[in-house]
């Protein structure tokens, strides 16, 4: 399976009214649930309005980046790319805004990572 991050920018859902938002949440809620239940729901989230903070190779900490980029994400790992733009679809009507979709790039070796950690955690569990 391949993953893709379904994003959309800061201020997309500027002219969705503050009484719709409840609304609008219930809605993007039933999308993580439907995605949860057929097992391509990776993570998800929506990001705080900020200035991010940019950390360089030395590790000096500076203000940076760009308000307006990023407004949520969720990652979903599906077979296909056209699968991943239903659920971009599903997210788009939910969330009443455009959403962009990425394909990750495939990394092997943190899944390996992940799956030993995984069994590590699952061996000491039963102890």
């Amino acid at each position: 399976m391949t993953r893709y991050l379904i994003a959309f920018d800061a201020h997309a859902m500027d002219d969705i009214r503050p009484e719709e938002f409840p609304e609008v949440g219930r809605d993007a809620h039933r999308v993580v649930q439907e995605a949860i239940d057929a097992g391509v729901w990776v993570f998800g989230a929506g990001i705080q309005d900020q200035i991010s903070n940019v950390v360089g190779t030395d590790g000096e900490v500076s203000v940076g980046g760009h308000p307006e980029s990023l407004g949520g994400f969720c990652v979903v790992d599906v077979l296909t790319r056209e699968e991943a733009l239903k659920w971009a679809a599903k997210t788009a009507a939910a969330c009443r805004c455009s959403q962009e979709v990425w394909e990750l790039m495939d990394d092997p070796e943190t899944d390996e990572m992940l799956r030993n950690r995984a069994t590590t955690f699952e061996t000491h569990k039963g102890n």
